[in-house]
């Protein structure tokens, strides 16, 4: 037996870039909650201006009531602060995940980032730049771990949606300034189109956003096997033409 007492060298060994760069971002637990929380938030706000819409239908021949009315207003105001602000946080942390992401399979493959933290977050945060470079930053990340041609639908599916999110809701902010009553009444359902279409948006984002956490950074998109074939100049093995046993002895199994 070796003996367990004498002198060893103990060399403790620094974390590994990657494993520091992916403590600096958040949990993928805390940003699952904060799609899920936007998503709800958003639905929620599609159908109360779905009941205002009711509403103004209603009182194209009966006169509401003052408090419905102003219940109306005021819950239109605040599913729309609502879902601006879990929208806004739930981009905070996704843009904080997709930098740490980045900076753990740079780190893995021994590279430096192209682009700077200030670049990346200008990149996903400026209006209708976002909408260019947030999706370049998300396929060089998917590039990177070699499973581009597994997340190419998703991330399409969620670019389109994003496009189509941007159209709606400028078109919103444009017709809210209607003071006549049909034009309130094409507002409020071009706000219901506008906040459905932003909820698929969010839900695409999180269905590429699972991609990623499926597969850690250290795992390889494929794996190898390998495979024994007989190839043609391969050697073969020699075969003995007669019996092996003496005579008069049975042969073996």
């Amino acid at each position: 037996m070796i003996p367990r007492w004498g002198l060893t060298d103990r060399v403790e060994q620094a974390p590994a870039a990657a494993d520091i760069a992916t403590r600096t971002g958040p949990s993928p637990a805390a940003v699952r909650i904060s799609l899920f929380v936007s998503v709800l938030v958003l639905c929620v706000a599609a159908l109360v201006y779905v009941v205002r819409y009711v509403l103004l239908v209603i009182n194209r021949k009966t006169l509401l009531d003052s408090w419905v009315a102003f219940a109306a207003d005021w819950l239109g105001v605040l599913a729309s602060v609502a879902s601006i602000a879990t929208v806004i946080a739930s981009g905070v942390l996704l843009i904080q995940w997709l930098i740490a992401r980045r900076a753990a399979v740079f780190a893995h493959h021994g590279l430096s980032e192209q682009h700077s933290v200030r670049t990346l977050w200008a990149g996903c945060v400026v209006p209708l730049a976002n909408l260019l470079w947030a999706p370049v930053y998300v396929i060089e990340l998917a590039t990177m771990e070699e499973h581009y041609s597994r997340l190419r639908t998703p991330i399409t599916q969620w670019w389109i949606a994003w496009v189509f999110s941007y159209l709606t809701s400028i078109v919103a902010v444009i017709t809210s300034f209607a003071t006549d009553p049909q034009g309130i009444a094409n507002n409020t359902a071009i706000m219901v189109f506008a906040y459905l279409v932003a909820a698929v948006t969010v839900a695409a984002v999180a269905r590429v956003f699972e991609a990623f956490v499926r597969k850690p950074v250290e795992r390889p998109a494929h794996r190898w096997v390998v495979a024994i074939t007989d190839l043609p100049d391969r050697p073969v093995a020699a075969t003995s033409a007669g019996p092996v046993e003496l005579e008069g002895q049975e042969p073996a199994a």
